[in-house]
């Protein structure tokens, strides 16, 4: 892909969107028949809202501007597409409602590090959460903690976290294909329109309120949208697309072990302060 010219590049893209799509529906549909196995049930469901966030990925590509998608297509391809963690944010973004992309840069980040700190007083240290549960549910595998004391993981026990209802992603995608944008003049009216603004800084809700007006006019104009198409879809088309994400930095942030423990004890002694200030 990273190789092809922008109109062949266009019409691979369309020629995969229907595909992903169809691969998403059958993690979905195929949980929704494991009702006396929900671990099971978890683990396919969440590989239907990563194959919906590489239809989401694709279409940032879409949108990305002729003059800067050369350049960035290779990234997106290498470091988001076939990245977990990439697509696991990608897929919780589209709830998110930043202002503008550098506020958005700042929502990932906090994501995208390997290690946090979790607890009232900041305790304990956490790995990846994203990366974390979804593995958590698909392997039974050894943990250590800093005691150094080894344990099991039973991926059972994640049952209930992960059935939950159908995502965001899978809902988004489903709405983009009936309202037309997974055929090839769906691709190019989505690159015609979408392109005309470069989202890197302080682009953000304005420019993509009206950049999505705009598209919804062409597709009907057009005639793209599908007999399928309803107000939820609408809806989802409107308020829970993100902004082009093209432009943000997904790589994970490797946290080190010392920061952490400089931080949990910081946060420590700082309860322990206020706590002997509150006592006057």
């Amino acid at each position: 892909m990273c190789t092809m010219s922008y109109s062949a590049r266009l019409d691979f893209i369309a020629e995969g969107l229907p595909i992903i799509l169809k691969s998403a529906q059958g993690f979905w549909n195929a949980s929704r028949q494991l009702n006396q196995s929900p671990r099971e049930a978890g683990v396919l469901v969440g590989f239907a809202e990563e194959e919906a966030a590489k239809t989401l990925i694709l279409l940032d590509i879409v949108r990305c501007p002729p003059a800067q998608v050369s350049s960035r297509v290779g990234r997106i391809v290498k470091k988001v597409f076939y990245d977990h963690l990439a697509r696991l944010i990608y897929a919780e973004a589209q709830s998110w409602k930043p202002v503008d992309v550098a506020q958005l840069q700042e929502y990932v980040d906090t994501k995208r590090q390997s290690h946090y700190l979790e607890g009232g007083m900041n305790e304990y240290i956490m790995p990846n959460w994203a990366l974390y549960s979804r593995e958590s549910v698909m392997y039974v595998d050894i943990e250590v903690y800093e005691d150094g004391k080894p344990q099991w993981n039973d991926p059972h026990r994640w049952s209930e976290v992960t059935m939950g209802t159908k995502p965001i992603s899978l809902l988004l995608t489903e709405a983009l294909s009936a309202l037309g944008m997974f055929s090839r003049a769906g691709v190019r009216a989505t690159a015609d329109v979408w392109g005309a603004v470069n989202f890197v800084d302080s682009q953000g809700h304005t420019e993509a309120r009206n950049l999505t007006h705009a598209l919804a006019a062409r597709l009907d104009t057009e005639g793209l949208v599908t007999e399928q198409a309803n107000e939820s879809h609408v809806h989802a088309f409107c308020d829970l697309w993100q902004i082009p994400m093209y432009s943000i930095d997904f790589n994970k942030i490797d946290i080190p072990l010392e920061q952490l423990k400089a931080e949990r004890e910081a946060a420590y002694w700082a309860e322990v302060d206020y706590e002997h200030y509150d006592d006057y």
